[in-house]
């Protein structure tokens, strides 16, 4: 799973931010990682209806990581080449919950009220 991928860089990255940074915005980092990845694992075992939902959420912790990674960025707690290499793999992995949850989009069946018998 390149999510999980991404949190090991992620935490060897982690032992480098600023001790004053890193248990506030690089733990806040840390939660959000593990909240994708819990999101993620749930999506691949839940029903189809079920589904839909989690992979929103994961889109949205991704989104929000992506957000906190850049606020790191800027504020020198990561430097450039990290912030790079890290961004690639959440963009890639942005790619890869969008092209599922349009899979999970074309799978779920449109109801248009006529039924056959």
């Amino acid at each position: 799973m390149k999510l999980k991928d991404a949190y090991g860089v992620w935490q060897h990255y982690l032992s480098d931010f600023p001790k004053a940074k890193r248990f506030t915005l690089g733990s806040k980092i840390d939660d959000v990682f593990l909240n994708a990845i819990e999101y993620c694992f749930l999506a691949s075992y839940s029903s189809q209806g079920e589904k839909l939902v989690l992979l929103d959420r994961c889109i949205a912790r991704t989104d929000l990581l992506k957000l906190l990674l850049q606020l790191a960025w800027e504020i020198k707690a990561v430097d450039n080449k990290k912030y790079i290499n890290l961004s690639e793999y959440l963009t890639e992995i942005g790619k890869m919950l969008g092209g599922w949850r349009r899979q999970v989009i074309n799978k779920t069946p449109v109801h248009t009220g006529r039924e056959k018998s």
